[in-house]
């Protein structure tokens, strides 16, 4: 009679779950799936909505807005001149809207994860709420060069798999080898060559050295300097 009783619960609780909305157990769905309830309704947004980082829907793929420019010709309509990224095939195409037309937004569901190691074929990543890894094939990953252990990243995932992981916009890095800098150089201005903690290797001041913490923008397809990490200096252990 208990078990039956018990068998009645569950039941009863995981309809409620379905019914309306509610997260489901832990443990029942990948982590990186979309949970249960989140809105499947199509969402309509025009080209003034339009900013960088936005997924649409297009020709039933998820793309990513990479860049934009609205043009306003002497002549004629104004129309978006865009640049997307089919988050699907990893491939760009540039893409004319009309002014105003109406877009679909892609149903993506994001969460945070933490990166924990390379397995030699994919990138492990941890679920930042329930703990568990889940691991993701390189081409999906932004700037994978500038992946470094325990750093926390956005995961993207649309028709219950991952699309796309995007990195924080900014990275403080060690420089852990660079040439070393001579009189005169700091003057003339220029850059070299730096390798970071995370691997990658980018362009940096002359004047920067070895052992120093820098800033770094993950932006655009290739890390870029920003600054030295303020409150930060040089880093020999």
């Amino acid at each position: 009679m208990k078990v039956c009783m018990l068998t009645v619960v569950l039941v009863v609780v995981l309809v409620c779950q379905l019914a309306f909305g509610l997260r489901p157990i832990a443990g029942w769905r990948r982590s990186v799936v979309k949970p249960v309830g989140t809105s499947t309704t199509a969402l309509f947004l025009s080209t003034a909505d339009f900013k960088n980082g936005l997924t649409l829907e297009v020709n039933g793929a998820p793309c990513k807005i990479l860049e934009f420019l609205h043009v306003k010709p002497g002549k004629g309509s104004a129309f978006v001149r865009s640049k997307l990224k089919n988050l699907q095939t990893g491939t760009t195409q540039e893409v004319t809207f009309r002014a105003g037309e109406s877009v679909v937004a892609a149903d993506v569901y994001k969460s945070d994860h933490q990166f924990t190691y390379n397995d030699g074929e994919n990138y492990v990543f941890m679920n930042m709420e329930s703990f568990e890894e889940v691991p993701i094939p390189k081409d999906k990953i932004e700037n994978v060069d500038l992946l470094k252990e325990g750093l926390s990243c956005q995961v993207s995932v649309w028709n219950e798999n991952v699309i796309d992981v995007q990195l924080p916009q900014q990275v403080t890095y060690e420089v852990m080898e660079t040439p070393p800098n001579f009189k005169g150089n700091t003057a003339q201005g220029g850059s070299k060559p730096a390798t970071l903690d995370s691997g990658a290797i980018i362009n940096v001041p002359m004047f920067i050295e070895t052992g120093e913490m820098i800033v770094v923008s993950t932006t655009g397809g290739k890390g870029e300097y920003v600054s030295r990490a303020q409150g930060e200096g040089k880093n020999f252990n």
